[in-house]
């Protein structure tokens, strides 16, 4: 038997009213059928998933086990795989039909790139598009310097789970994903591939991302069980990351940049369930020395009224008021008092697709 291009792996859990979109769209994709191996890992659904996937047989191969989280899922499934190069899918994603075309050509072009990511849409649950997220002149990212570190950690939304493919030999050389990370588990993947070499972005967006209320970090929420489990996710990642990027060879100052939006995330949780007004206080104006530099006196007599709101109202309120100020889009306001440069480069462009109210 001949071995196969490239594997796919979906990785799926309760999605009965996603999953064949997204088989459906791997079959579909325009590669001989010899050249391509489809491995589902079902981790532990109670819906039809199951059922829905076995009708694809043989083209599609199920894996089923306990439920335990994504990385136990990836842990079940990589070893099940057989090609050179894995493609990752999200069971409610799916993808456009030349994206595996599409991303070997760059793989066969680029001998020596661990990883290919690209553009995508970010749906609505039915499906329809709301929004595109391209990377611009960022063709290659990796880990080489804090300038390209810090590049690398925006533009690494391109290259995610349905948006990511490894070569094995990445894999290989991580090993198992710890199984503490429930979800999250494509980090460890991502970050190793852009120590050991970097990835291709591709300016084309090849799949959909699929937001809707099961997301678990996709979808905002204000669930104090649901934001506990994503800060446990966080804190493990800031644990586990510098210990995987220093066998890689990353520094120490790399490794604090990709760090930083885990420190920040796990700090805010902190703050606003286990803290009070002066931790809300203190970890707003670390996230601003962090994002922020060379503020202008008007940008920083903004941020001192933001220090303000946090000693003014109770945690949880301030970061209601945040969150309706980021999905509002205000951050018109702030700039009428002032500016400063991002310390993250926005290499990352969202096109609105839809109107709004």
């Amino acid at each position: 038997m001949t071995k196969p291009l490239v594997s796919v792996l979906i990785n799926t859990y309760n999605h009965e009213r996603f999953i064949e979109q997204a088989i459906s769209s791997v079959l579909e994709q325009d590669l001989p059928a010899a050249e391509m191996e489809v491995v589902v890992v079902d981790d532990g659904s109670t819906d039809r998933t199951p059922e829905i996937v076995r009708k694809f047989r043989p083209r599609v191969r199920l894996v089923q086990k306990a439920n335990g989280g994504q990385a136990s899922a990836f842990n079940a499934a990589i070893p099940e795989t057989n090609a050179p190069i894995v493609a990752f899918l999200d069971g409610d994603d799916w993808w456009v039909r030349d994206k595996l075309q599409a991303v070997l050509k760059v793989f066969s072009e680029n001998p020596d790139i661990p990883a290919v990511g690209h553009a995508f849409y970010d749906t609505l649950e039915d499906g329809t598009p709301a929004e595109l997220v391209i990377p611009e002149n960022v063709p290659r990212i990796g880990l080489k310097s804090p300038e390209e570190a810090r590049i690398a950690m925006v533009a690494k939304c391109c290259l995610a789970t349905s948006k990511l493919t490894v070569r094995r030999w990445v894999l290989e050389r991580m090993g198992p994903i710890p199984e503490e990370l429930v979800s999250c588990a494509d980090e460890p993947i991502m970050d190793s591939a852009l120590a050991l070499g970097g990835a291709i972005l591709l300016d084309r967006p090849l799949c959909f991302y699929r937001y809707h209320s099961n997301n678990f970090f996709g979808f905002d929420s204000e669930d104090p069980a649901r934001n506990r489990k994503r800060y446990q996710v966080q804190a493990f990642l800031a644990k586990f990351l510098p210990e995987l990027l220093a066998r890689f060879g990353v520094t120490p100052e790399l490794i604090s940049i990709v760090l930083e939006r885990f420190v920040s995330d796990t700090e805010r949780f902190e703050a606003m369930y286990d803290g009070g007004r002066w931790q809300m206080f203190h970890m707003e104006m670390r996230s601003f020395r962090r994002q922020f530099k060379n503020p202008s006196l008007g940008f920083l007599f903004f941020k001192a009224a933001v220090g303000a709101l946090t000693l003014l109202l109770p945690p949880a309120r301030f970061d209601q008021a945040r969150r309706w100020y980021a999905k509002k889009n205000l951050h018109r306001v702030r700039e009428v008092f002032g500016d400063a440069e991002p310390s993250f480069p926005a290499v990352c462009k969202r096109v609105p697709l839809l109107k709004r109210d």
